[in-house]
């Protein structure tokens, strides 16, 4: 690690110089997945339409298992990047190879187990005849890459603790490409290699994914040197891994929760209202992007330094962030409410989508720069290894204050009241997000000001 301490040291060097190159490689990450996964959808299209709803069905489970990853990757990478900050060289080592380990376990059993009940799983969300039995086909053989996704997605995220960003960058990006090149010839066939559909899809996205996990493999063992055989101190890793870990996989299973109350009250209104909603809510996360991006680069940043005992420099890099956040979400609503019509025209031709699409661009987008704040405020706390802030802020946001808004915005304004409502919890609960945040890490600061220098 040493070698590459110029690059991965957060602790040095300005501050804003750092949030630009994570937040940079960091939406490579996540243009690379996106633009991977709608490549996937347009490909699965031109199959059937059973195959589309097939593949629509099988988000809520994707989504719930991968947040288990996600879980564990923000509790390993909060510790891992916290001891970075104290230069506990060997911890890190031993910290990243527990952390794989855990990682891997646990994909391996949540794999097993969804595979056991897979058929059960579907049959409750509505899933029936040959819609079910190609879903099934899907999973099994997505389920099989499961693992390695994991201690993918959970190894990059520990490189960035360790202030690695390029790295996972570059390897998101080289999973994406490799997936968009081996869907078309898997699912529709080429030369020797037979029509697969649905079933290639998932023959595509695994291959892929196992390609890229070989370039992860050589960062981390041989490039890096991480990986060390010591299982001394894994009950402790155990421990520490999982006190963030735990509370960050419950705020992802309540994110679709809500979306859930959400989706179900707009269905109340129409499908075109539903499917206005949903081609709206595709072109907002474009831009939307770059938020989530400067929230978790804020993560690595304030935890190495928070670890370090640079309390300023963690406060001035969340300062930093929601001021970006707060003057992107000011640009965003000036792109969506003037052309944002003509987006959702390139994706849909249907006068009576386009003006439901537009409805929600002209009311929900107020509200990106108040999230990206709220994204910052769960992203430091979680690096600070204080996850129970972080998640009483999801639960307010997505259940206490949202679902009851979003039934009394119903109530009043219909549609676009739900919209509202969701607005309004928004930018309520960001000004609590942000007075927590900068309170916690203040109040720590101003206490290191007034300890007395060690001997």
């Amino acid at each position: 690690m040493s070698e590459q301490n110029d690059i991965r040291d957060l602790t040095q060097g300005q501050v804003s110089a750092h949030m630009v190159r994570l937040s940079g490689f960091m939406m490579l990450s996540m243009i690379s997945f996106m633009v991977a996964s709608l490549a996937e959808m347009f490909f699965i299209g031109k199959v059937g339409t059973s195959e589309l709803a097939a593949i629509s069905f099988t988000f809520p489970v994707v989504y719930t298992l991968q947040g288990v990853s996600m879980g564990l990757g923000i509790g390993a990478s909060s510790v891992v990047a916290r001891a970075t900050g104290l230069r506990e060289t060997e911890r890190v080592k031993r910290l990243v190879t527990h952390g794989l380990i855990l990682g891997t376990t646990a994909s391996i059993i949540l794999a097993i187990v969804t595979a056991f009940f897979l058929q059960d799983i579907f049959i409750l969300l509505g899933a029936e005849g040959d819609v079910l039995d190609l879903i099934v086909v899907y999973m099994e053989i997505w389920l099989f890459g499961l693992p390695i996704f994991t201690m993918t997605f959970v190894g990059t995220t520990l490189l960035r603790a360790i202030g690695d960003a390029k790295t996972p960058g570059y390897i998101s990006a080289l999973g994406s490409i490799l997936h968009i090149a081996l869907a078309p010839p898997c699912i529709f066939g080429l030369g020797p290699i037979p029509a697969m559909g649905l079933e290639g899809a998932a023959i595509s996205f695994v291959v892929a994914r196992h390609l890229a996990f070989t370039l992860f493999v050589y960062c981390l063992v041989f490039r890096d040197r991480m990986l060390v055989a010591d299982l001394g101190g894994f009950a402790r890793s155990f421990r520490d891994i999982m006190h963030v870990g735990l509370p960050a996989m419950a705020s992802n299973m309540i994110m679709p929760m809500s979306m859930s109350v959400m989706t179900r009250l707009l269905a109340s209104h129409g499908v075109v209202v539903v499917a206005g909603f949903g081609v709206a809510s595709r072109i907002e996360s474009i831009l939307v992007m770059v938020i989530w991006a400067v929230g978790m680069s804020i993560s690595p940043l304030v935890g190495q330094n928070w670890g370090a005992s640079a309390y300023d420099r963690a406060q001035t890099a969340t300062r930093l962030g929601n001021t970006f956040v707060v003057a992107y979400g000011v640009f965003a609503y000036i792109v969506f409410v003037a052309i944002g019509e003509y987006m959702v025209m390139l994706l849909n031709s249907d006068p009576a989508v386009i003006a439901m699409a537009y409805a929600y661009l002209l009311i929900a987008p107020i509200a990106v720069g108040a999230n990206g704040v709220i994204n910052i405020a769960t992203n430091s706390f979680n690096a600070l290894g204080k996850p129970m802030p972080a998640l009483v802020i999801t639960i307010l946001q997505m259940i206490v204050v949202n679902i009851p808004l979003m039934l009394l915005g119903d109530l009043l304004w219909g549609y676009r009241g739900i919209y509202a409502g969701g607005v309004v919890t928004t930018i309520t609960v960001s000004i609590v997000a942000w007075l927590w945040i900068q309170r916690t890490i203040g109040k720590r600061a101003r206490r290191a000001a007034t300890e007395p220098a060690p001997a």
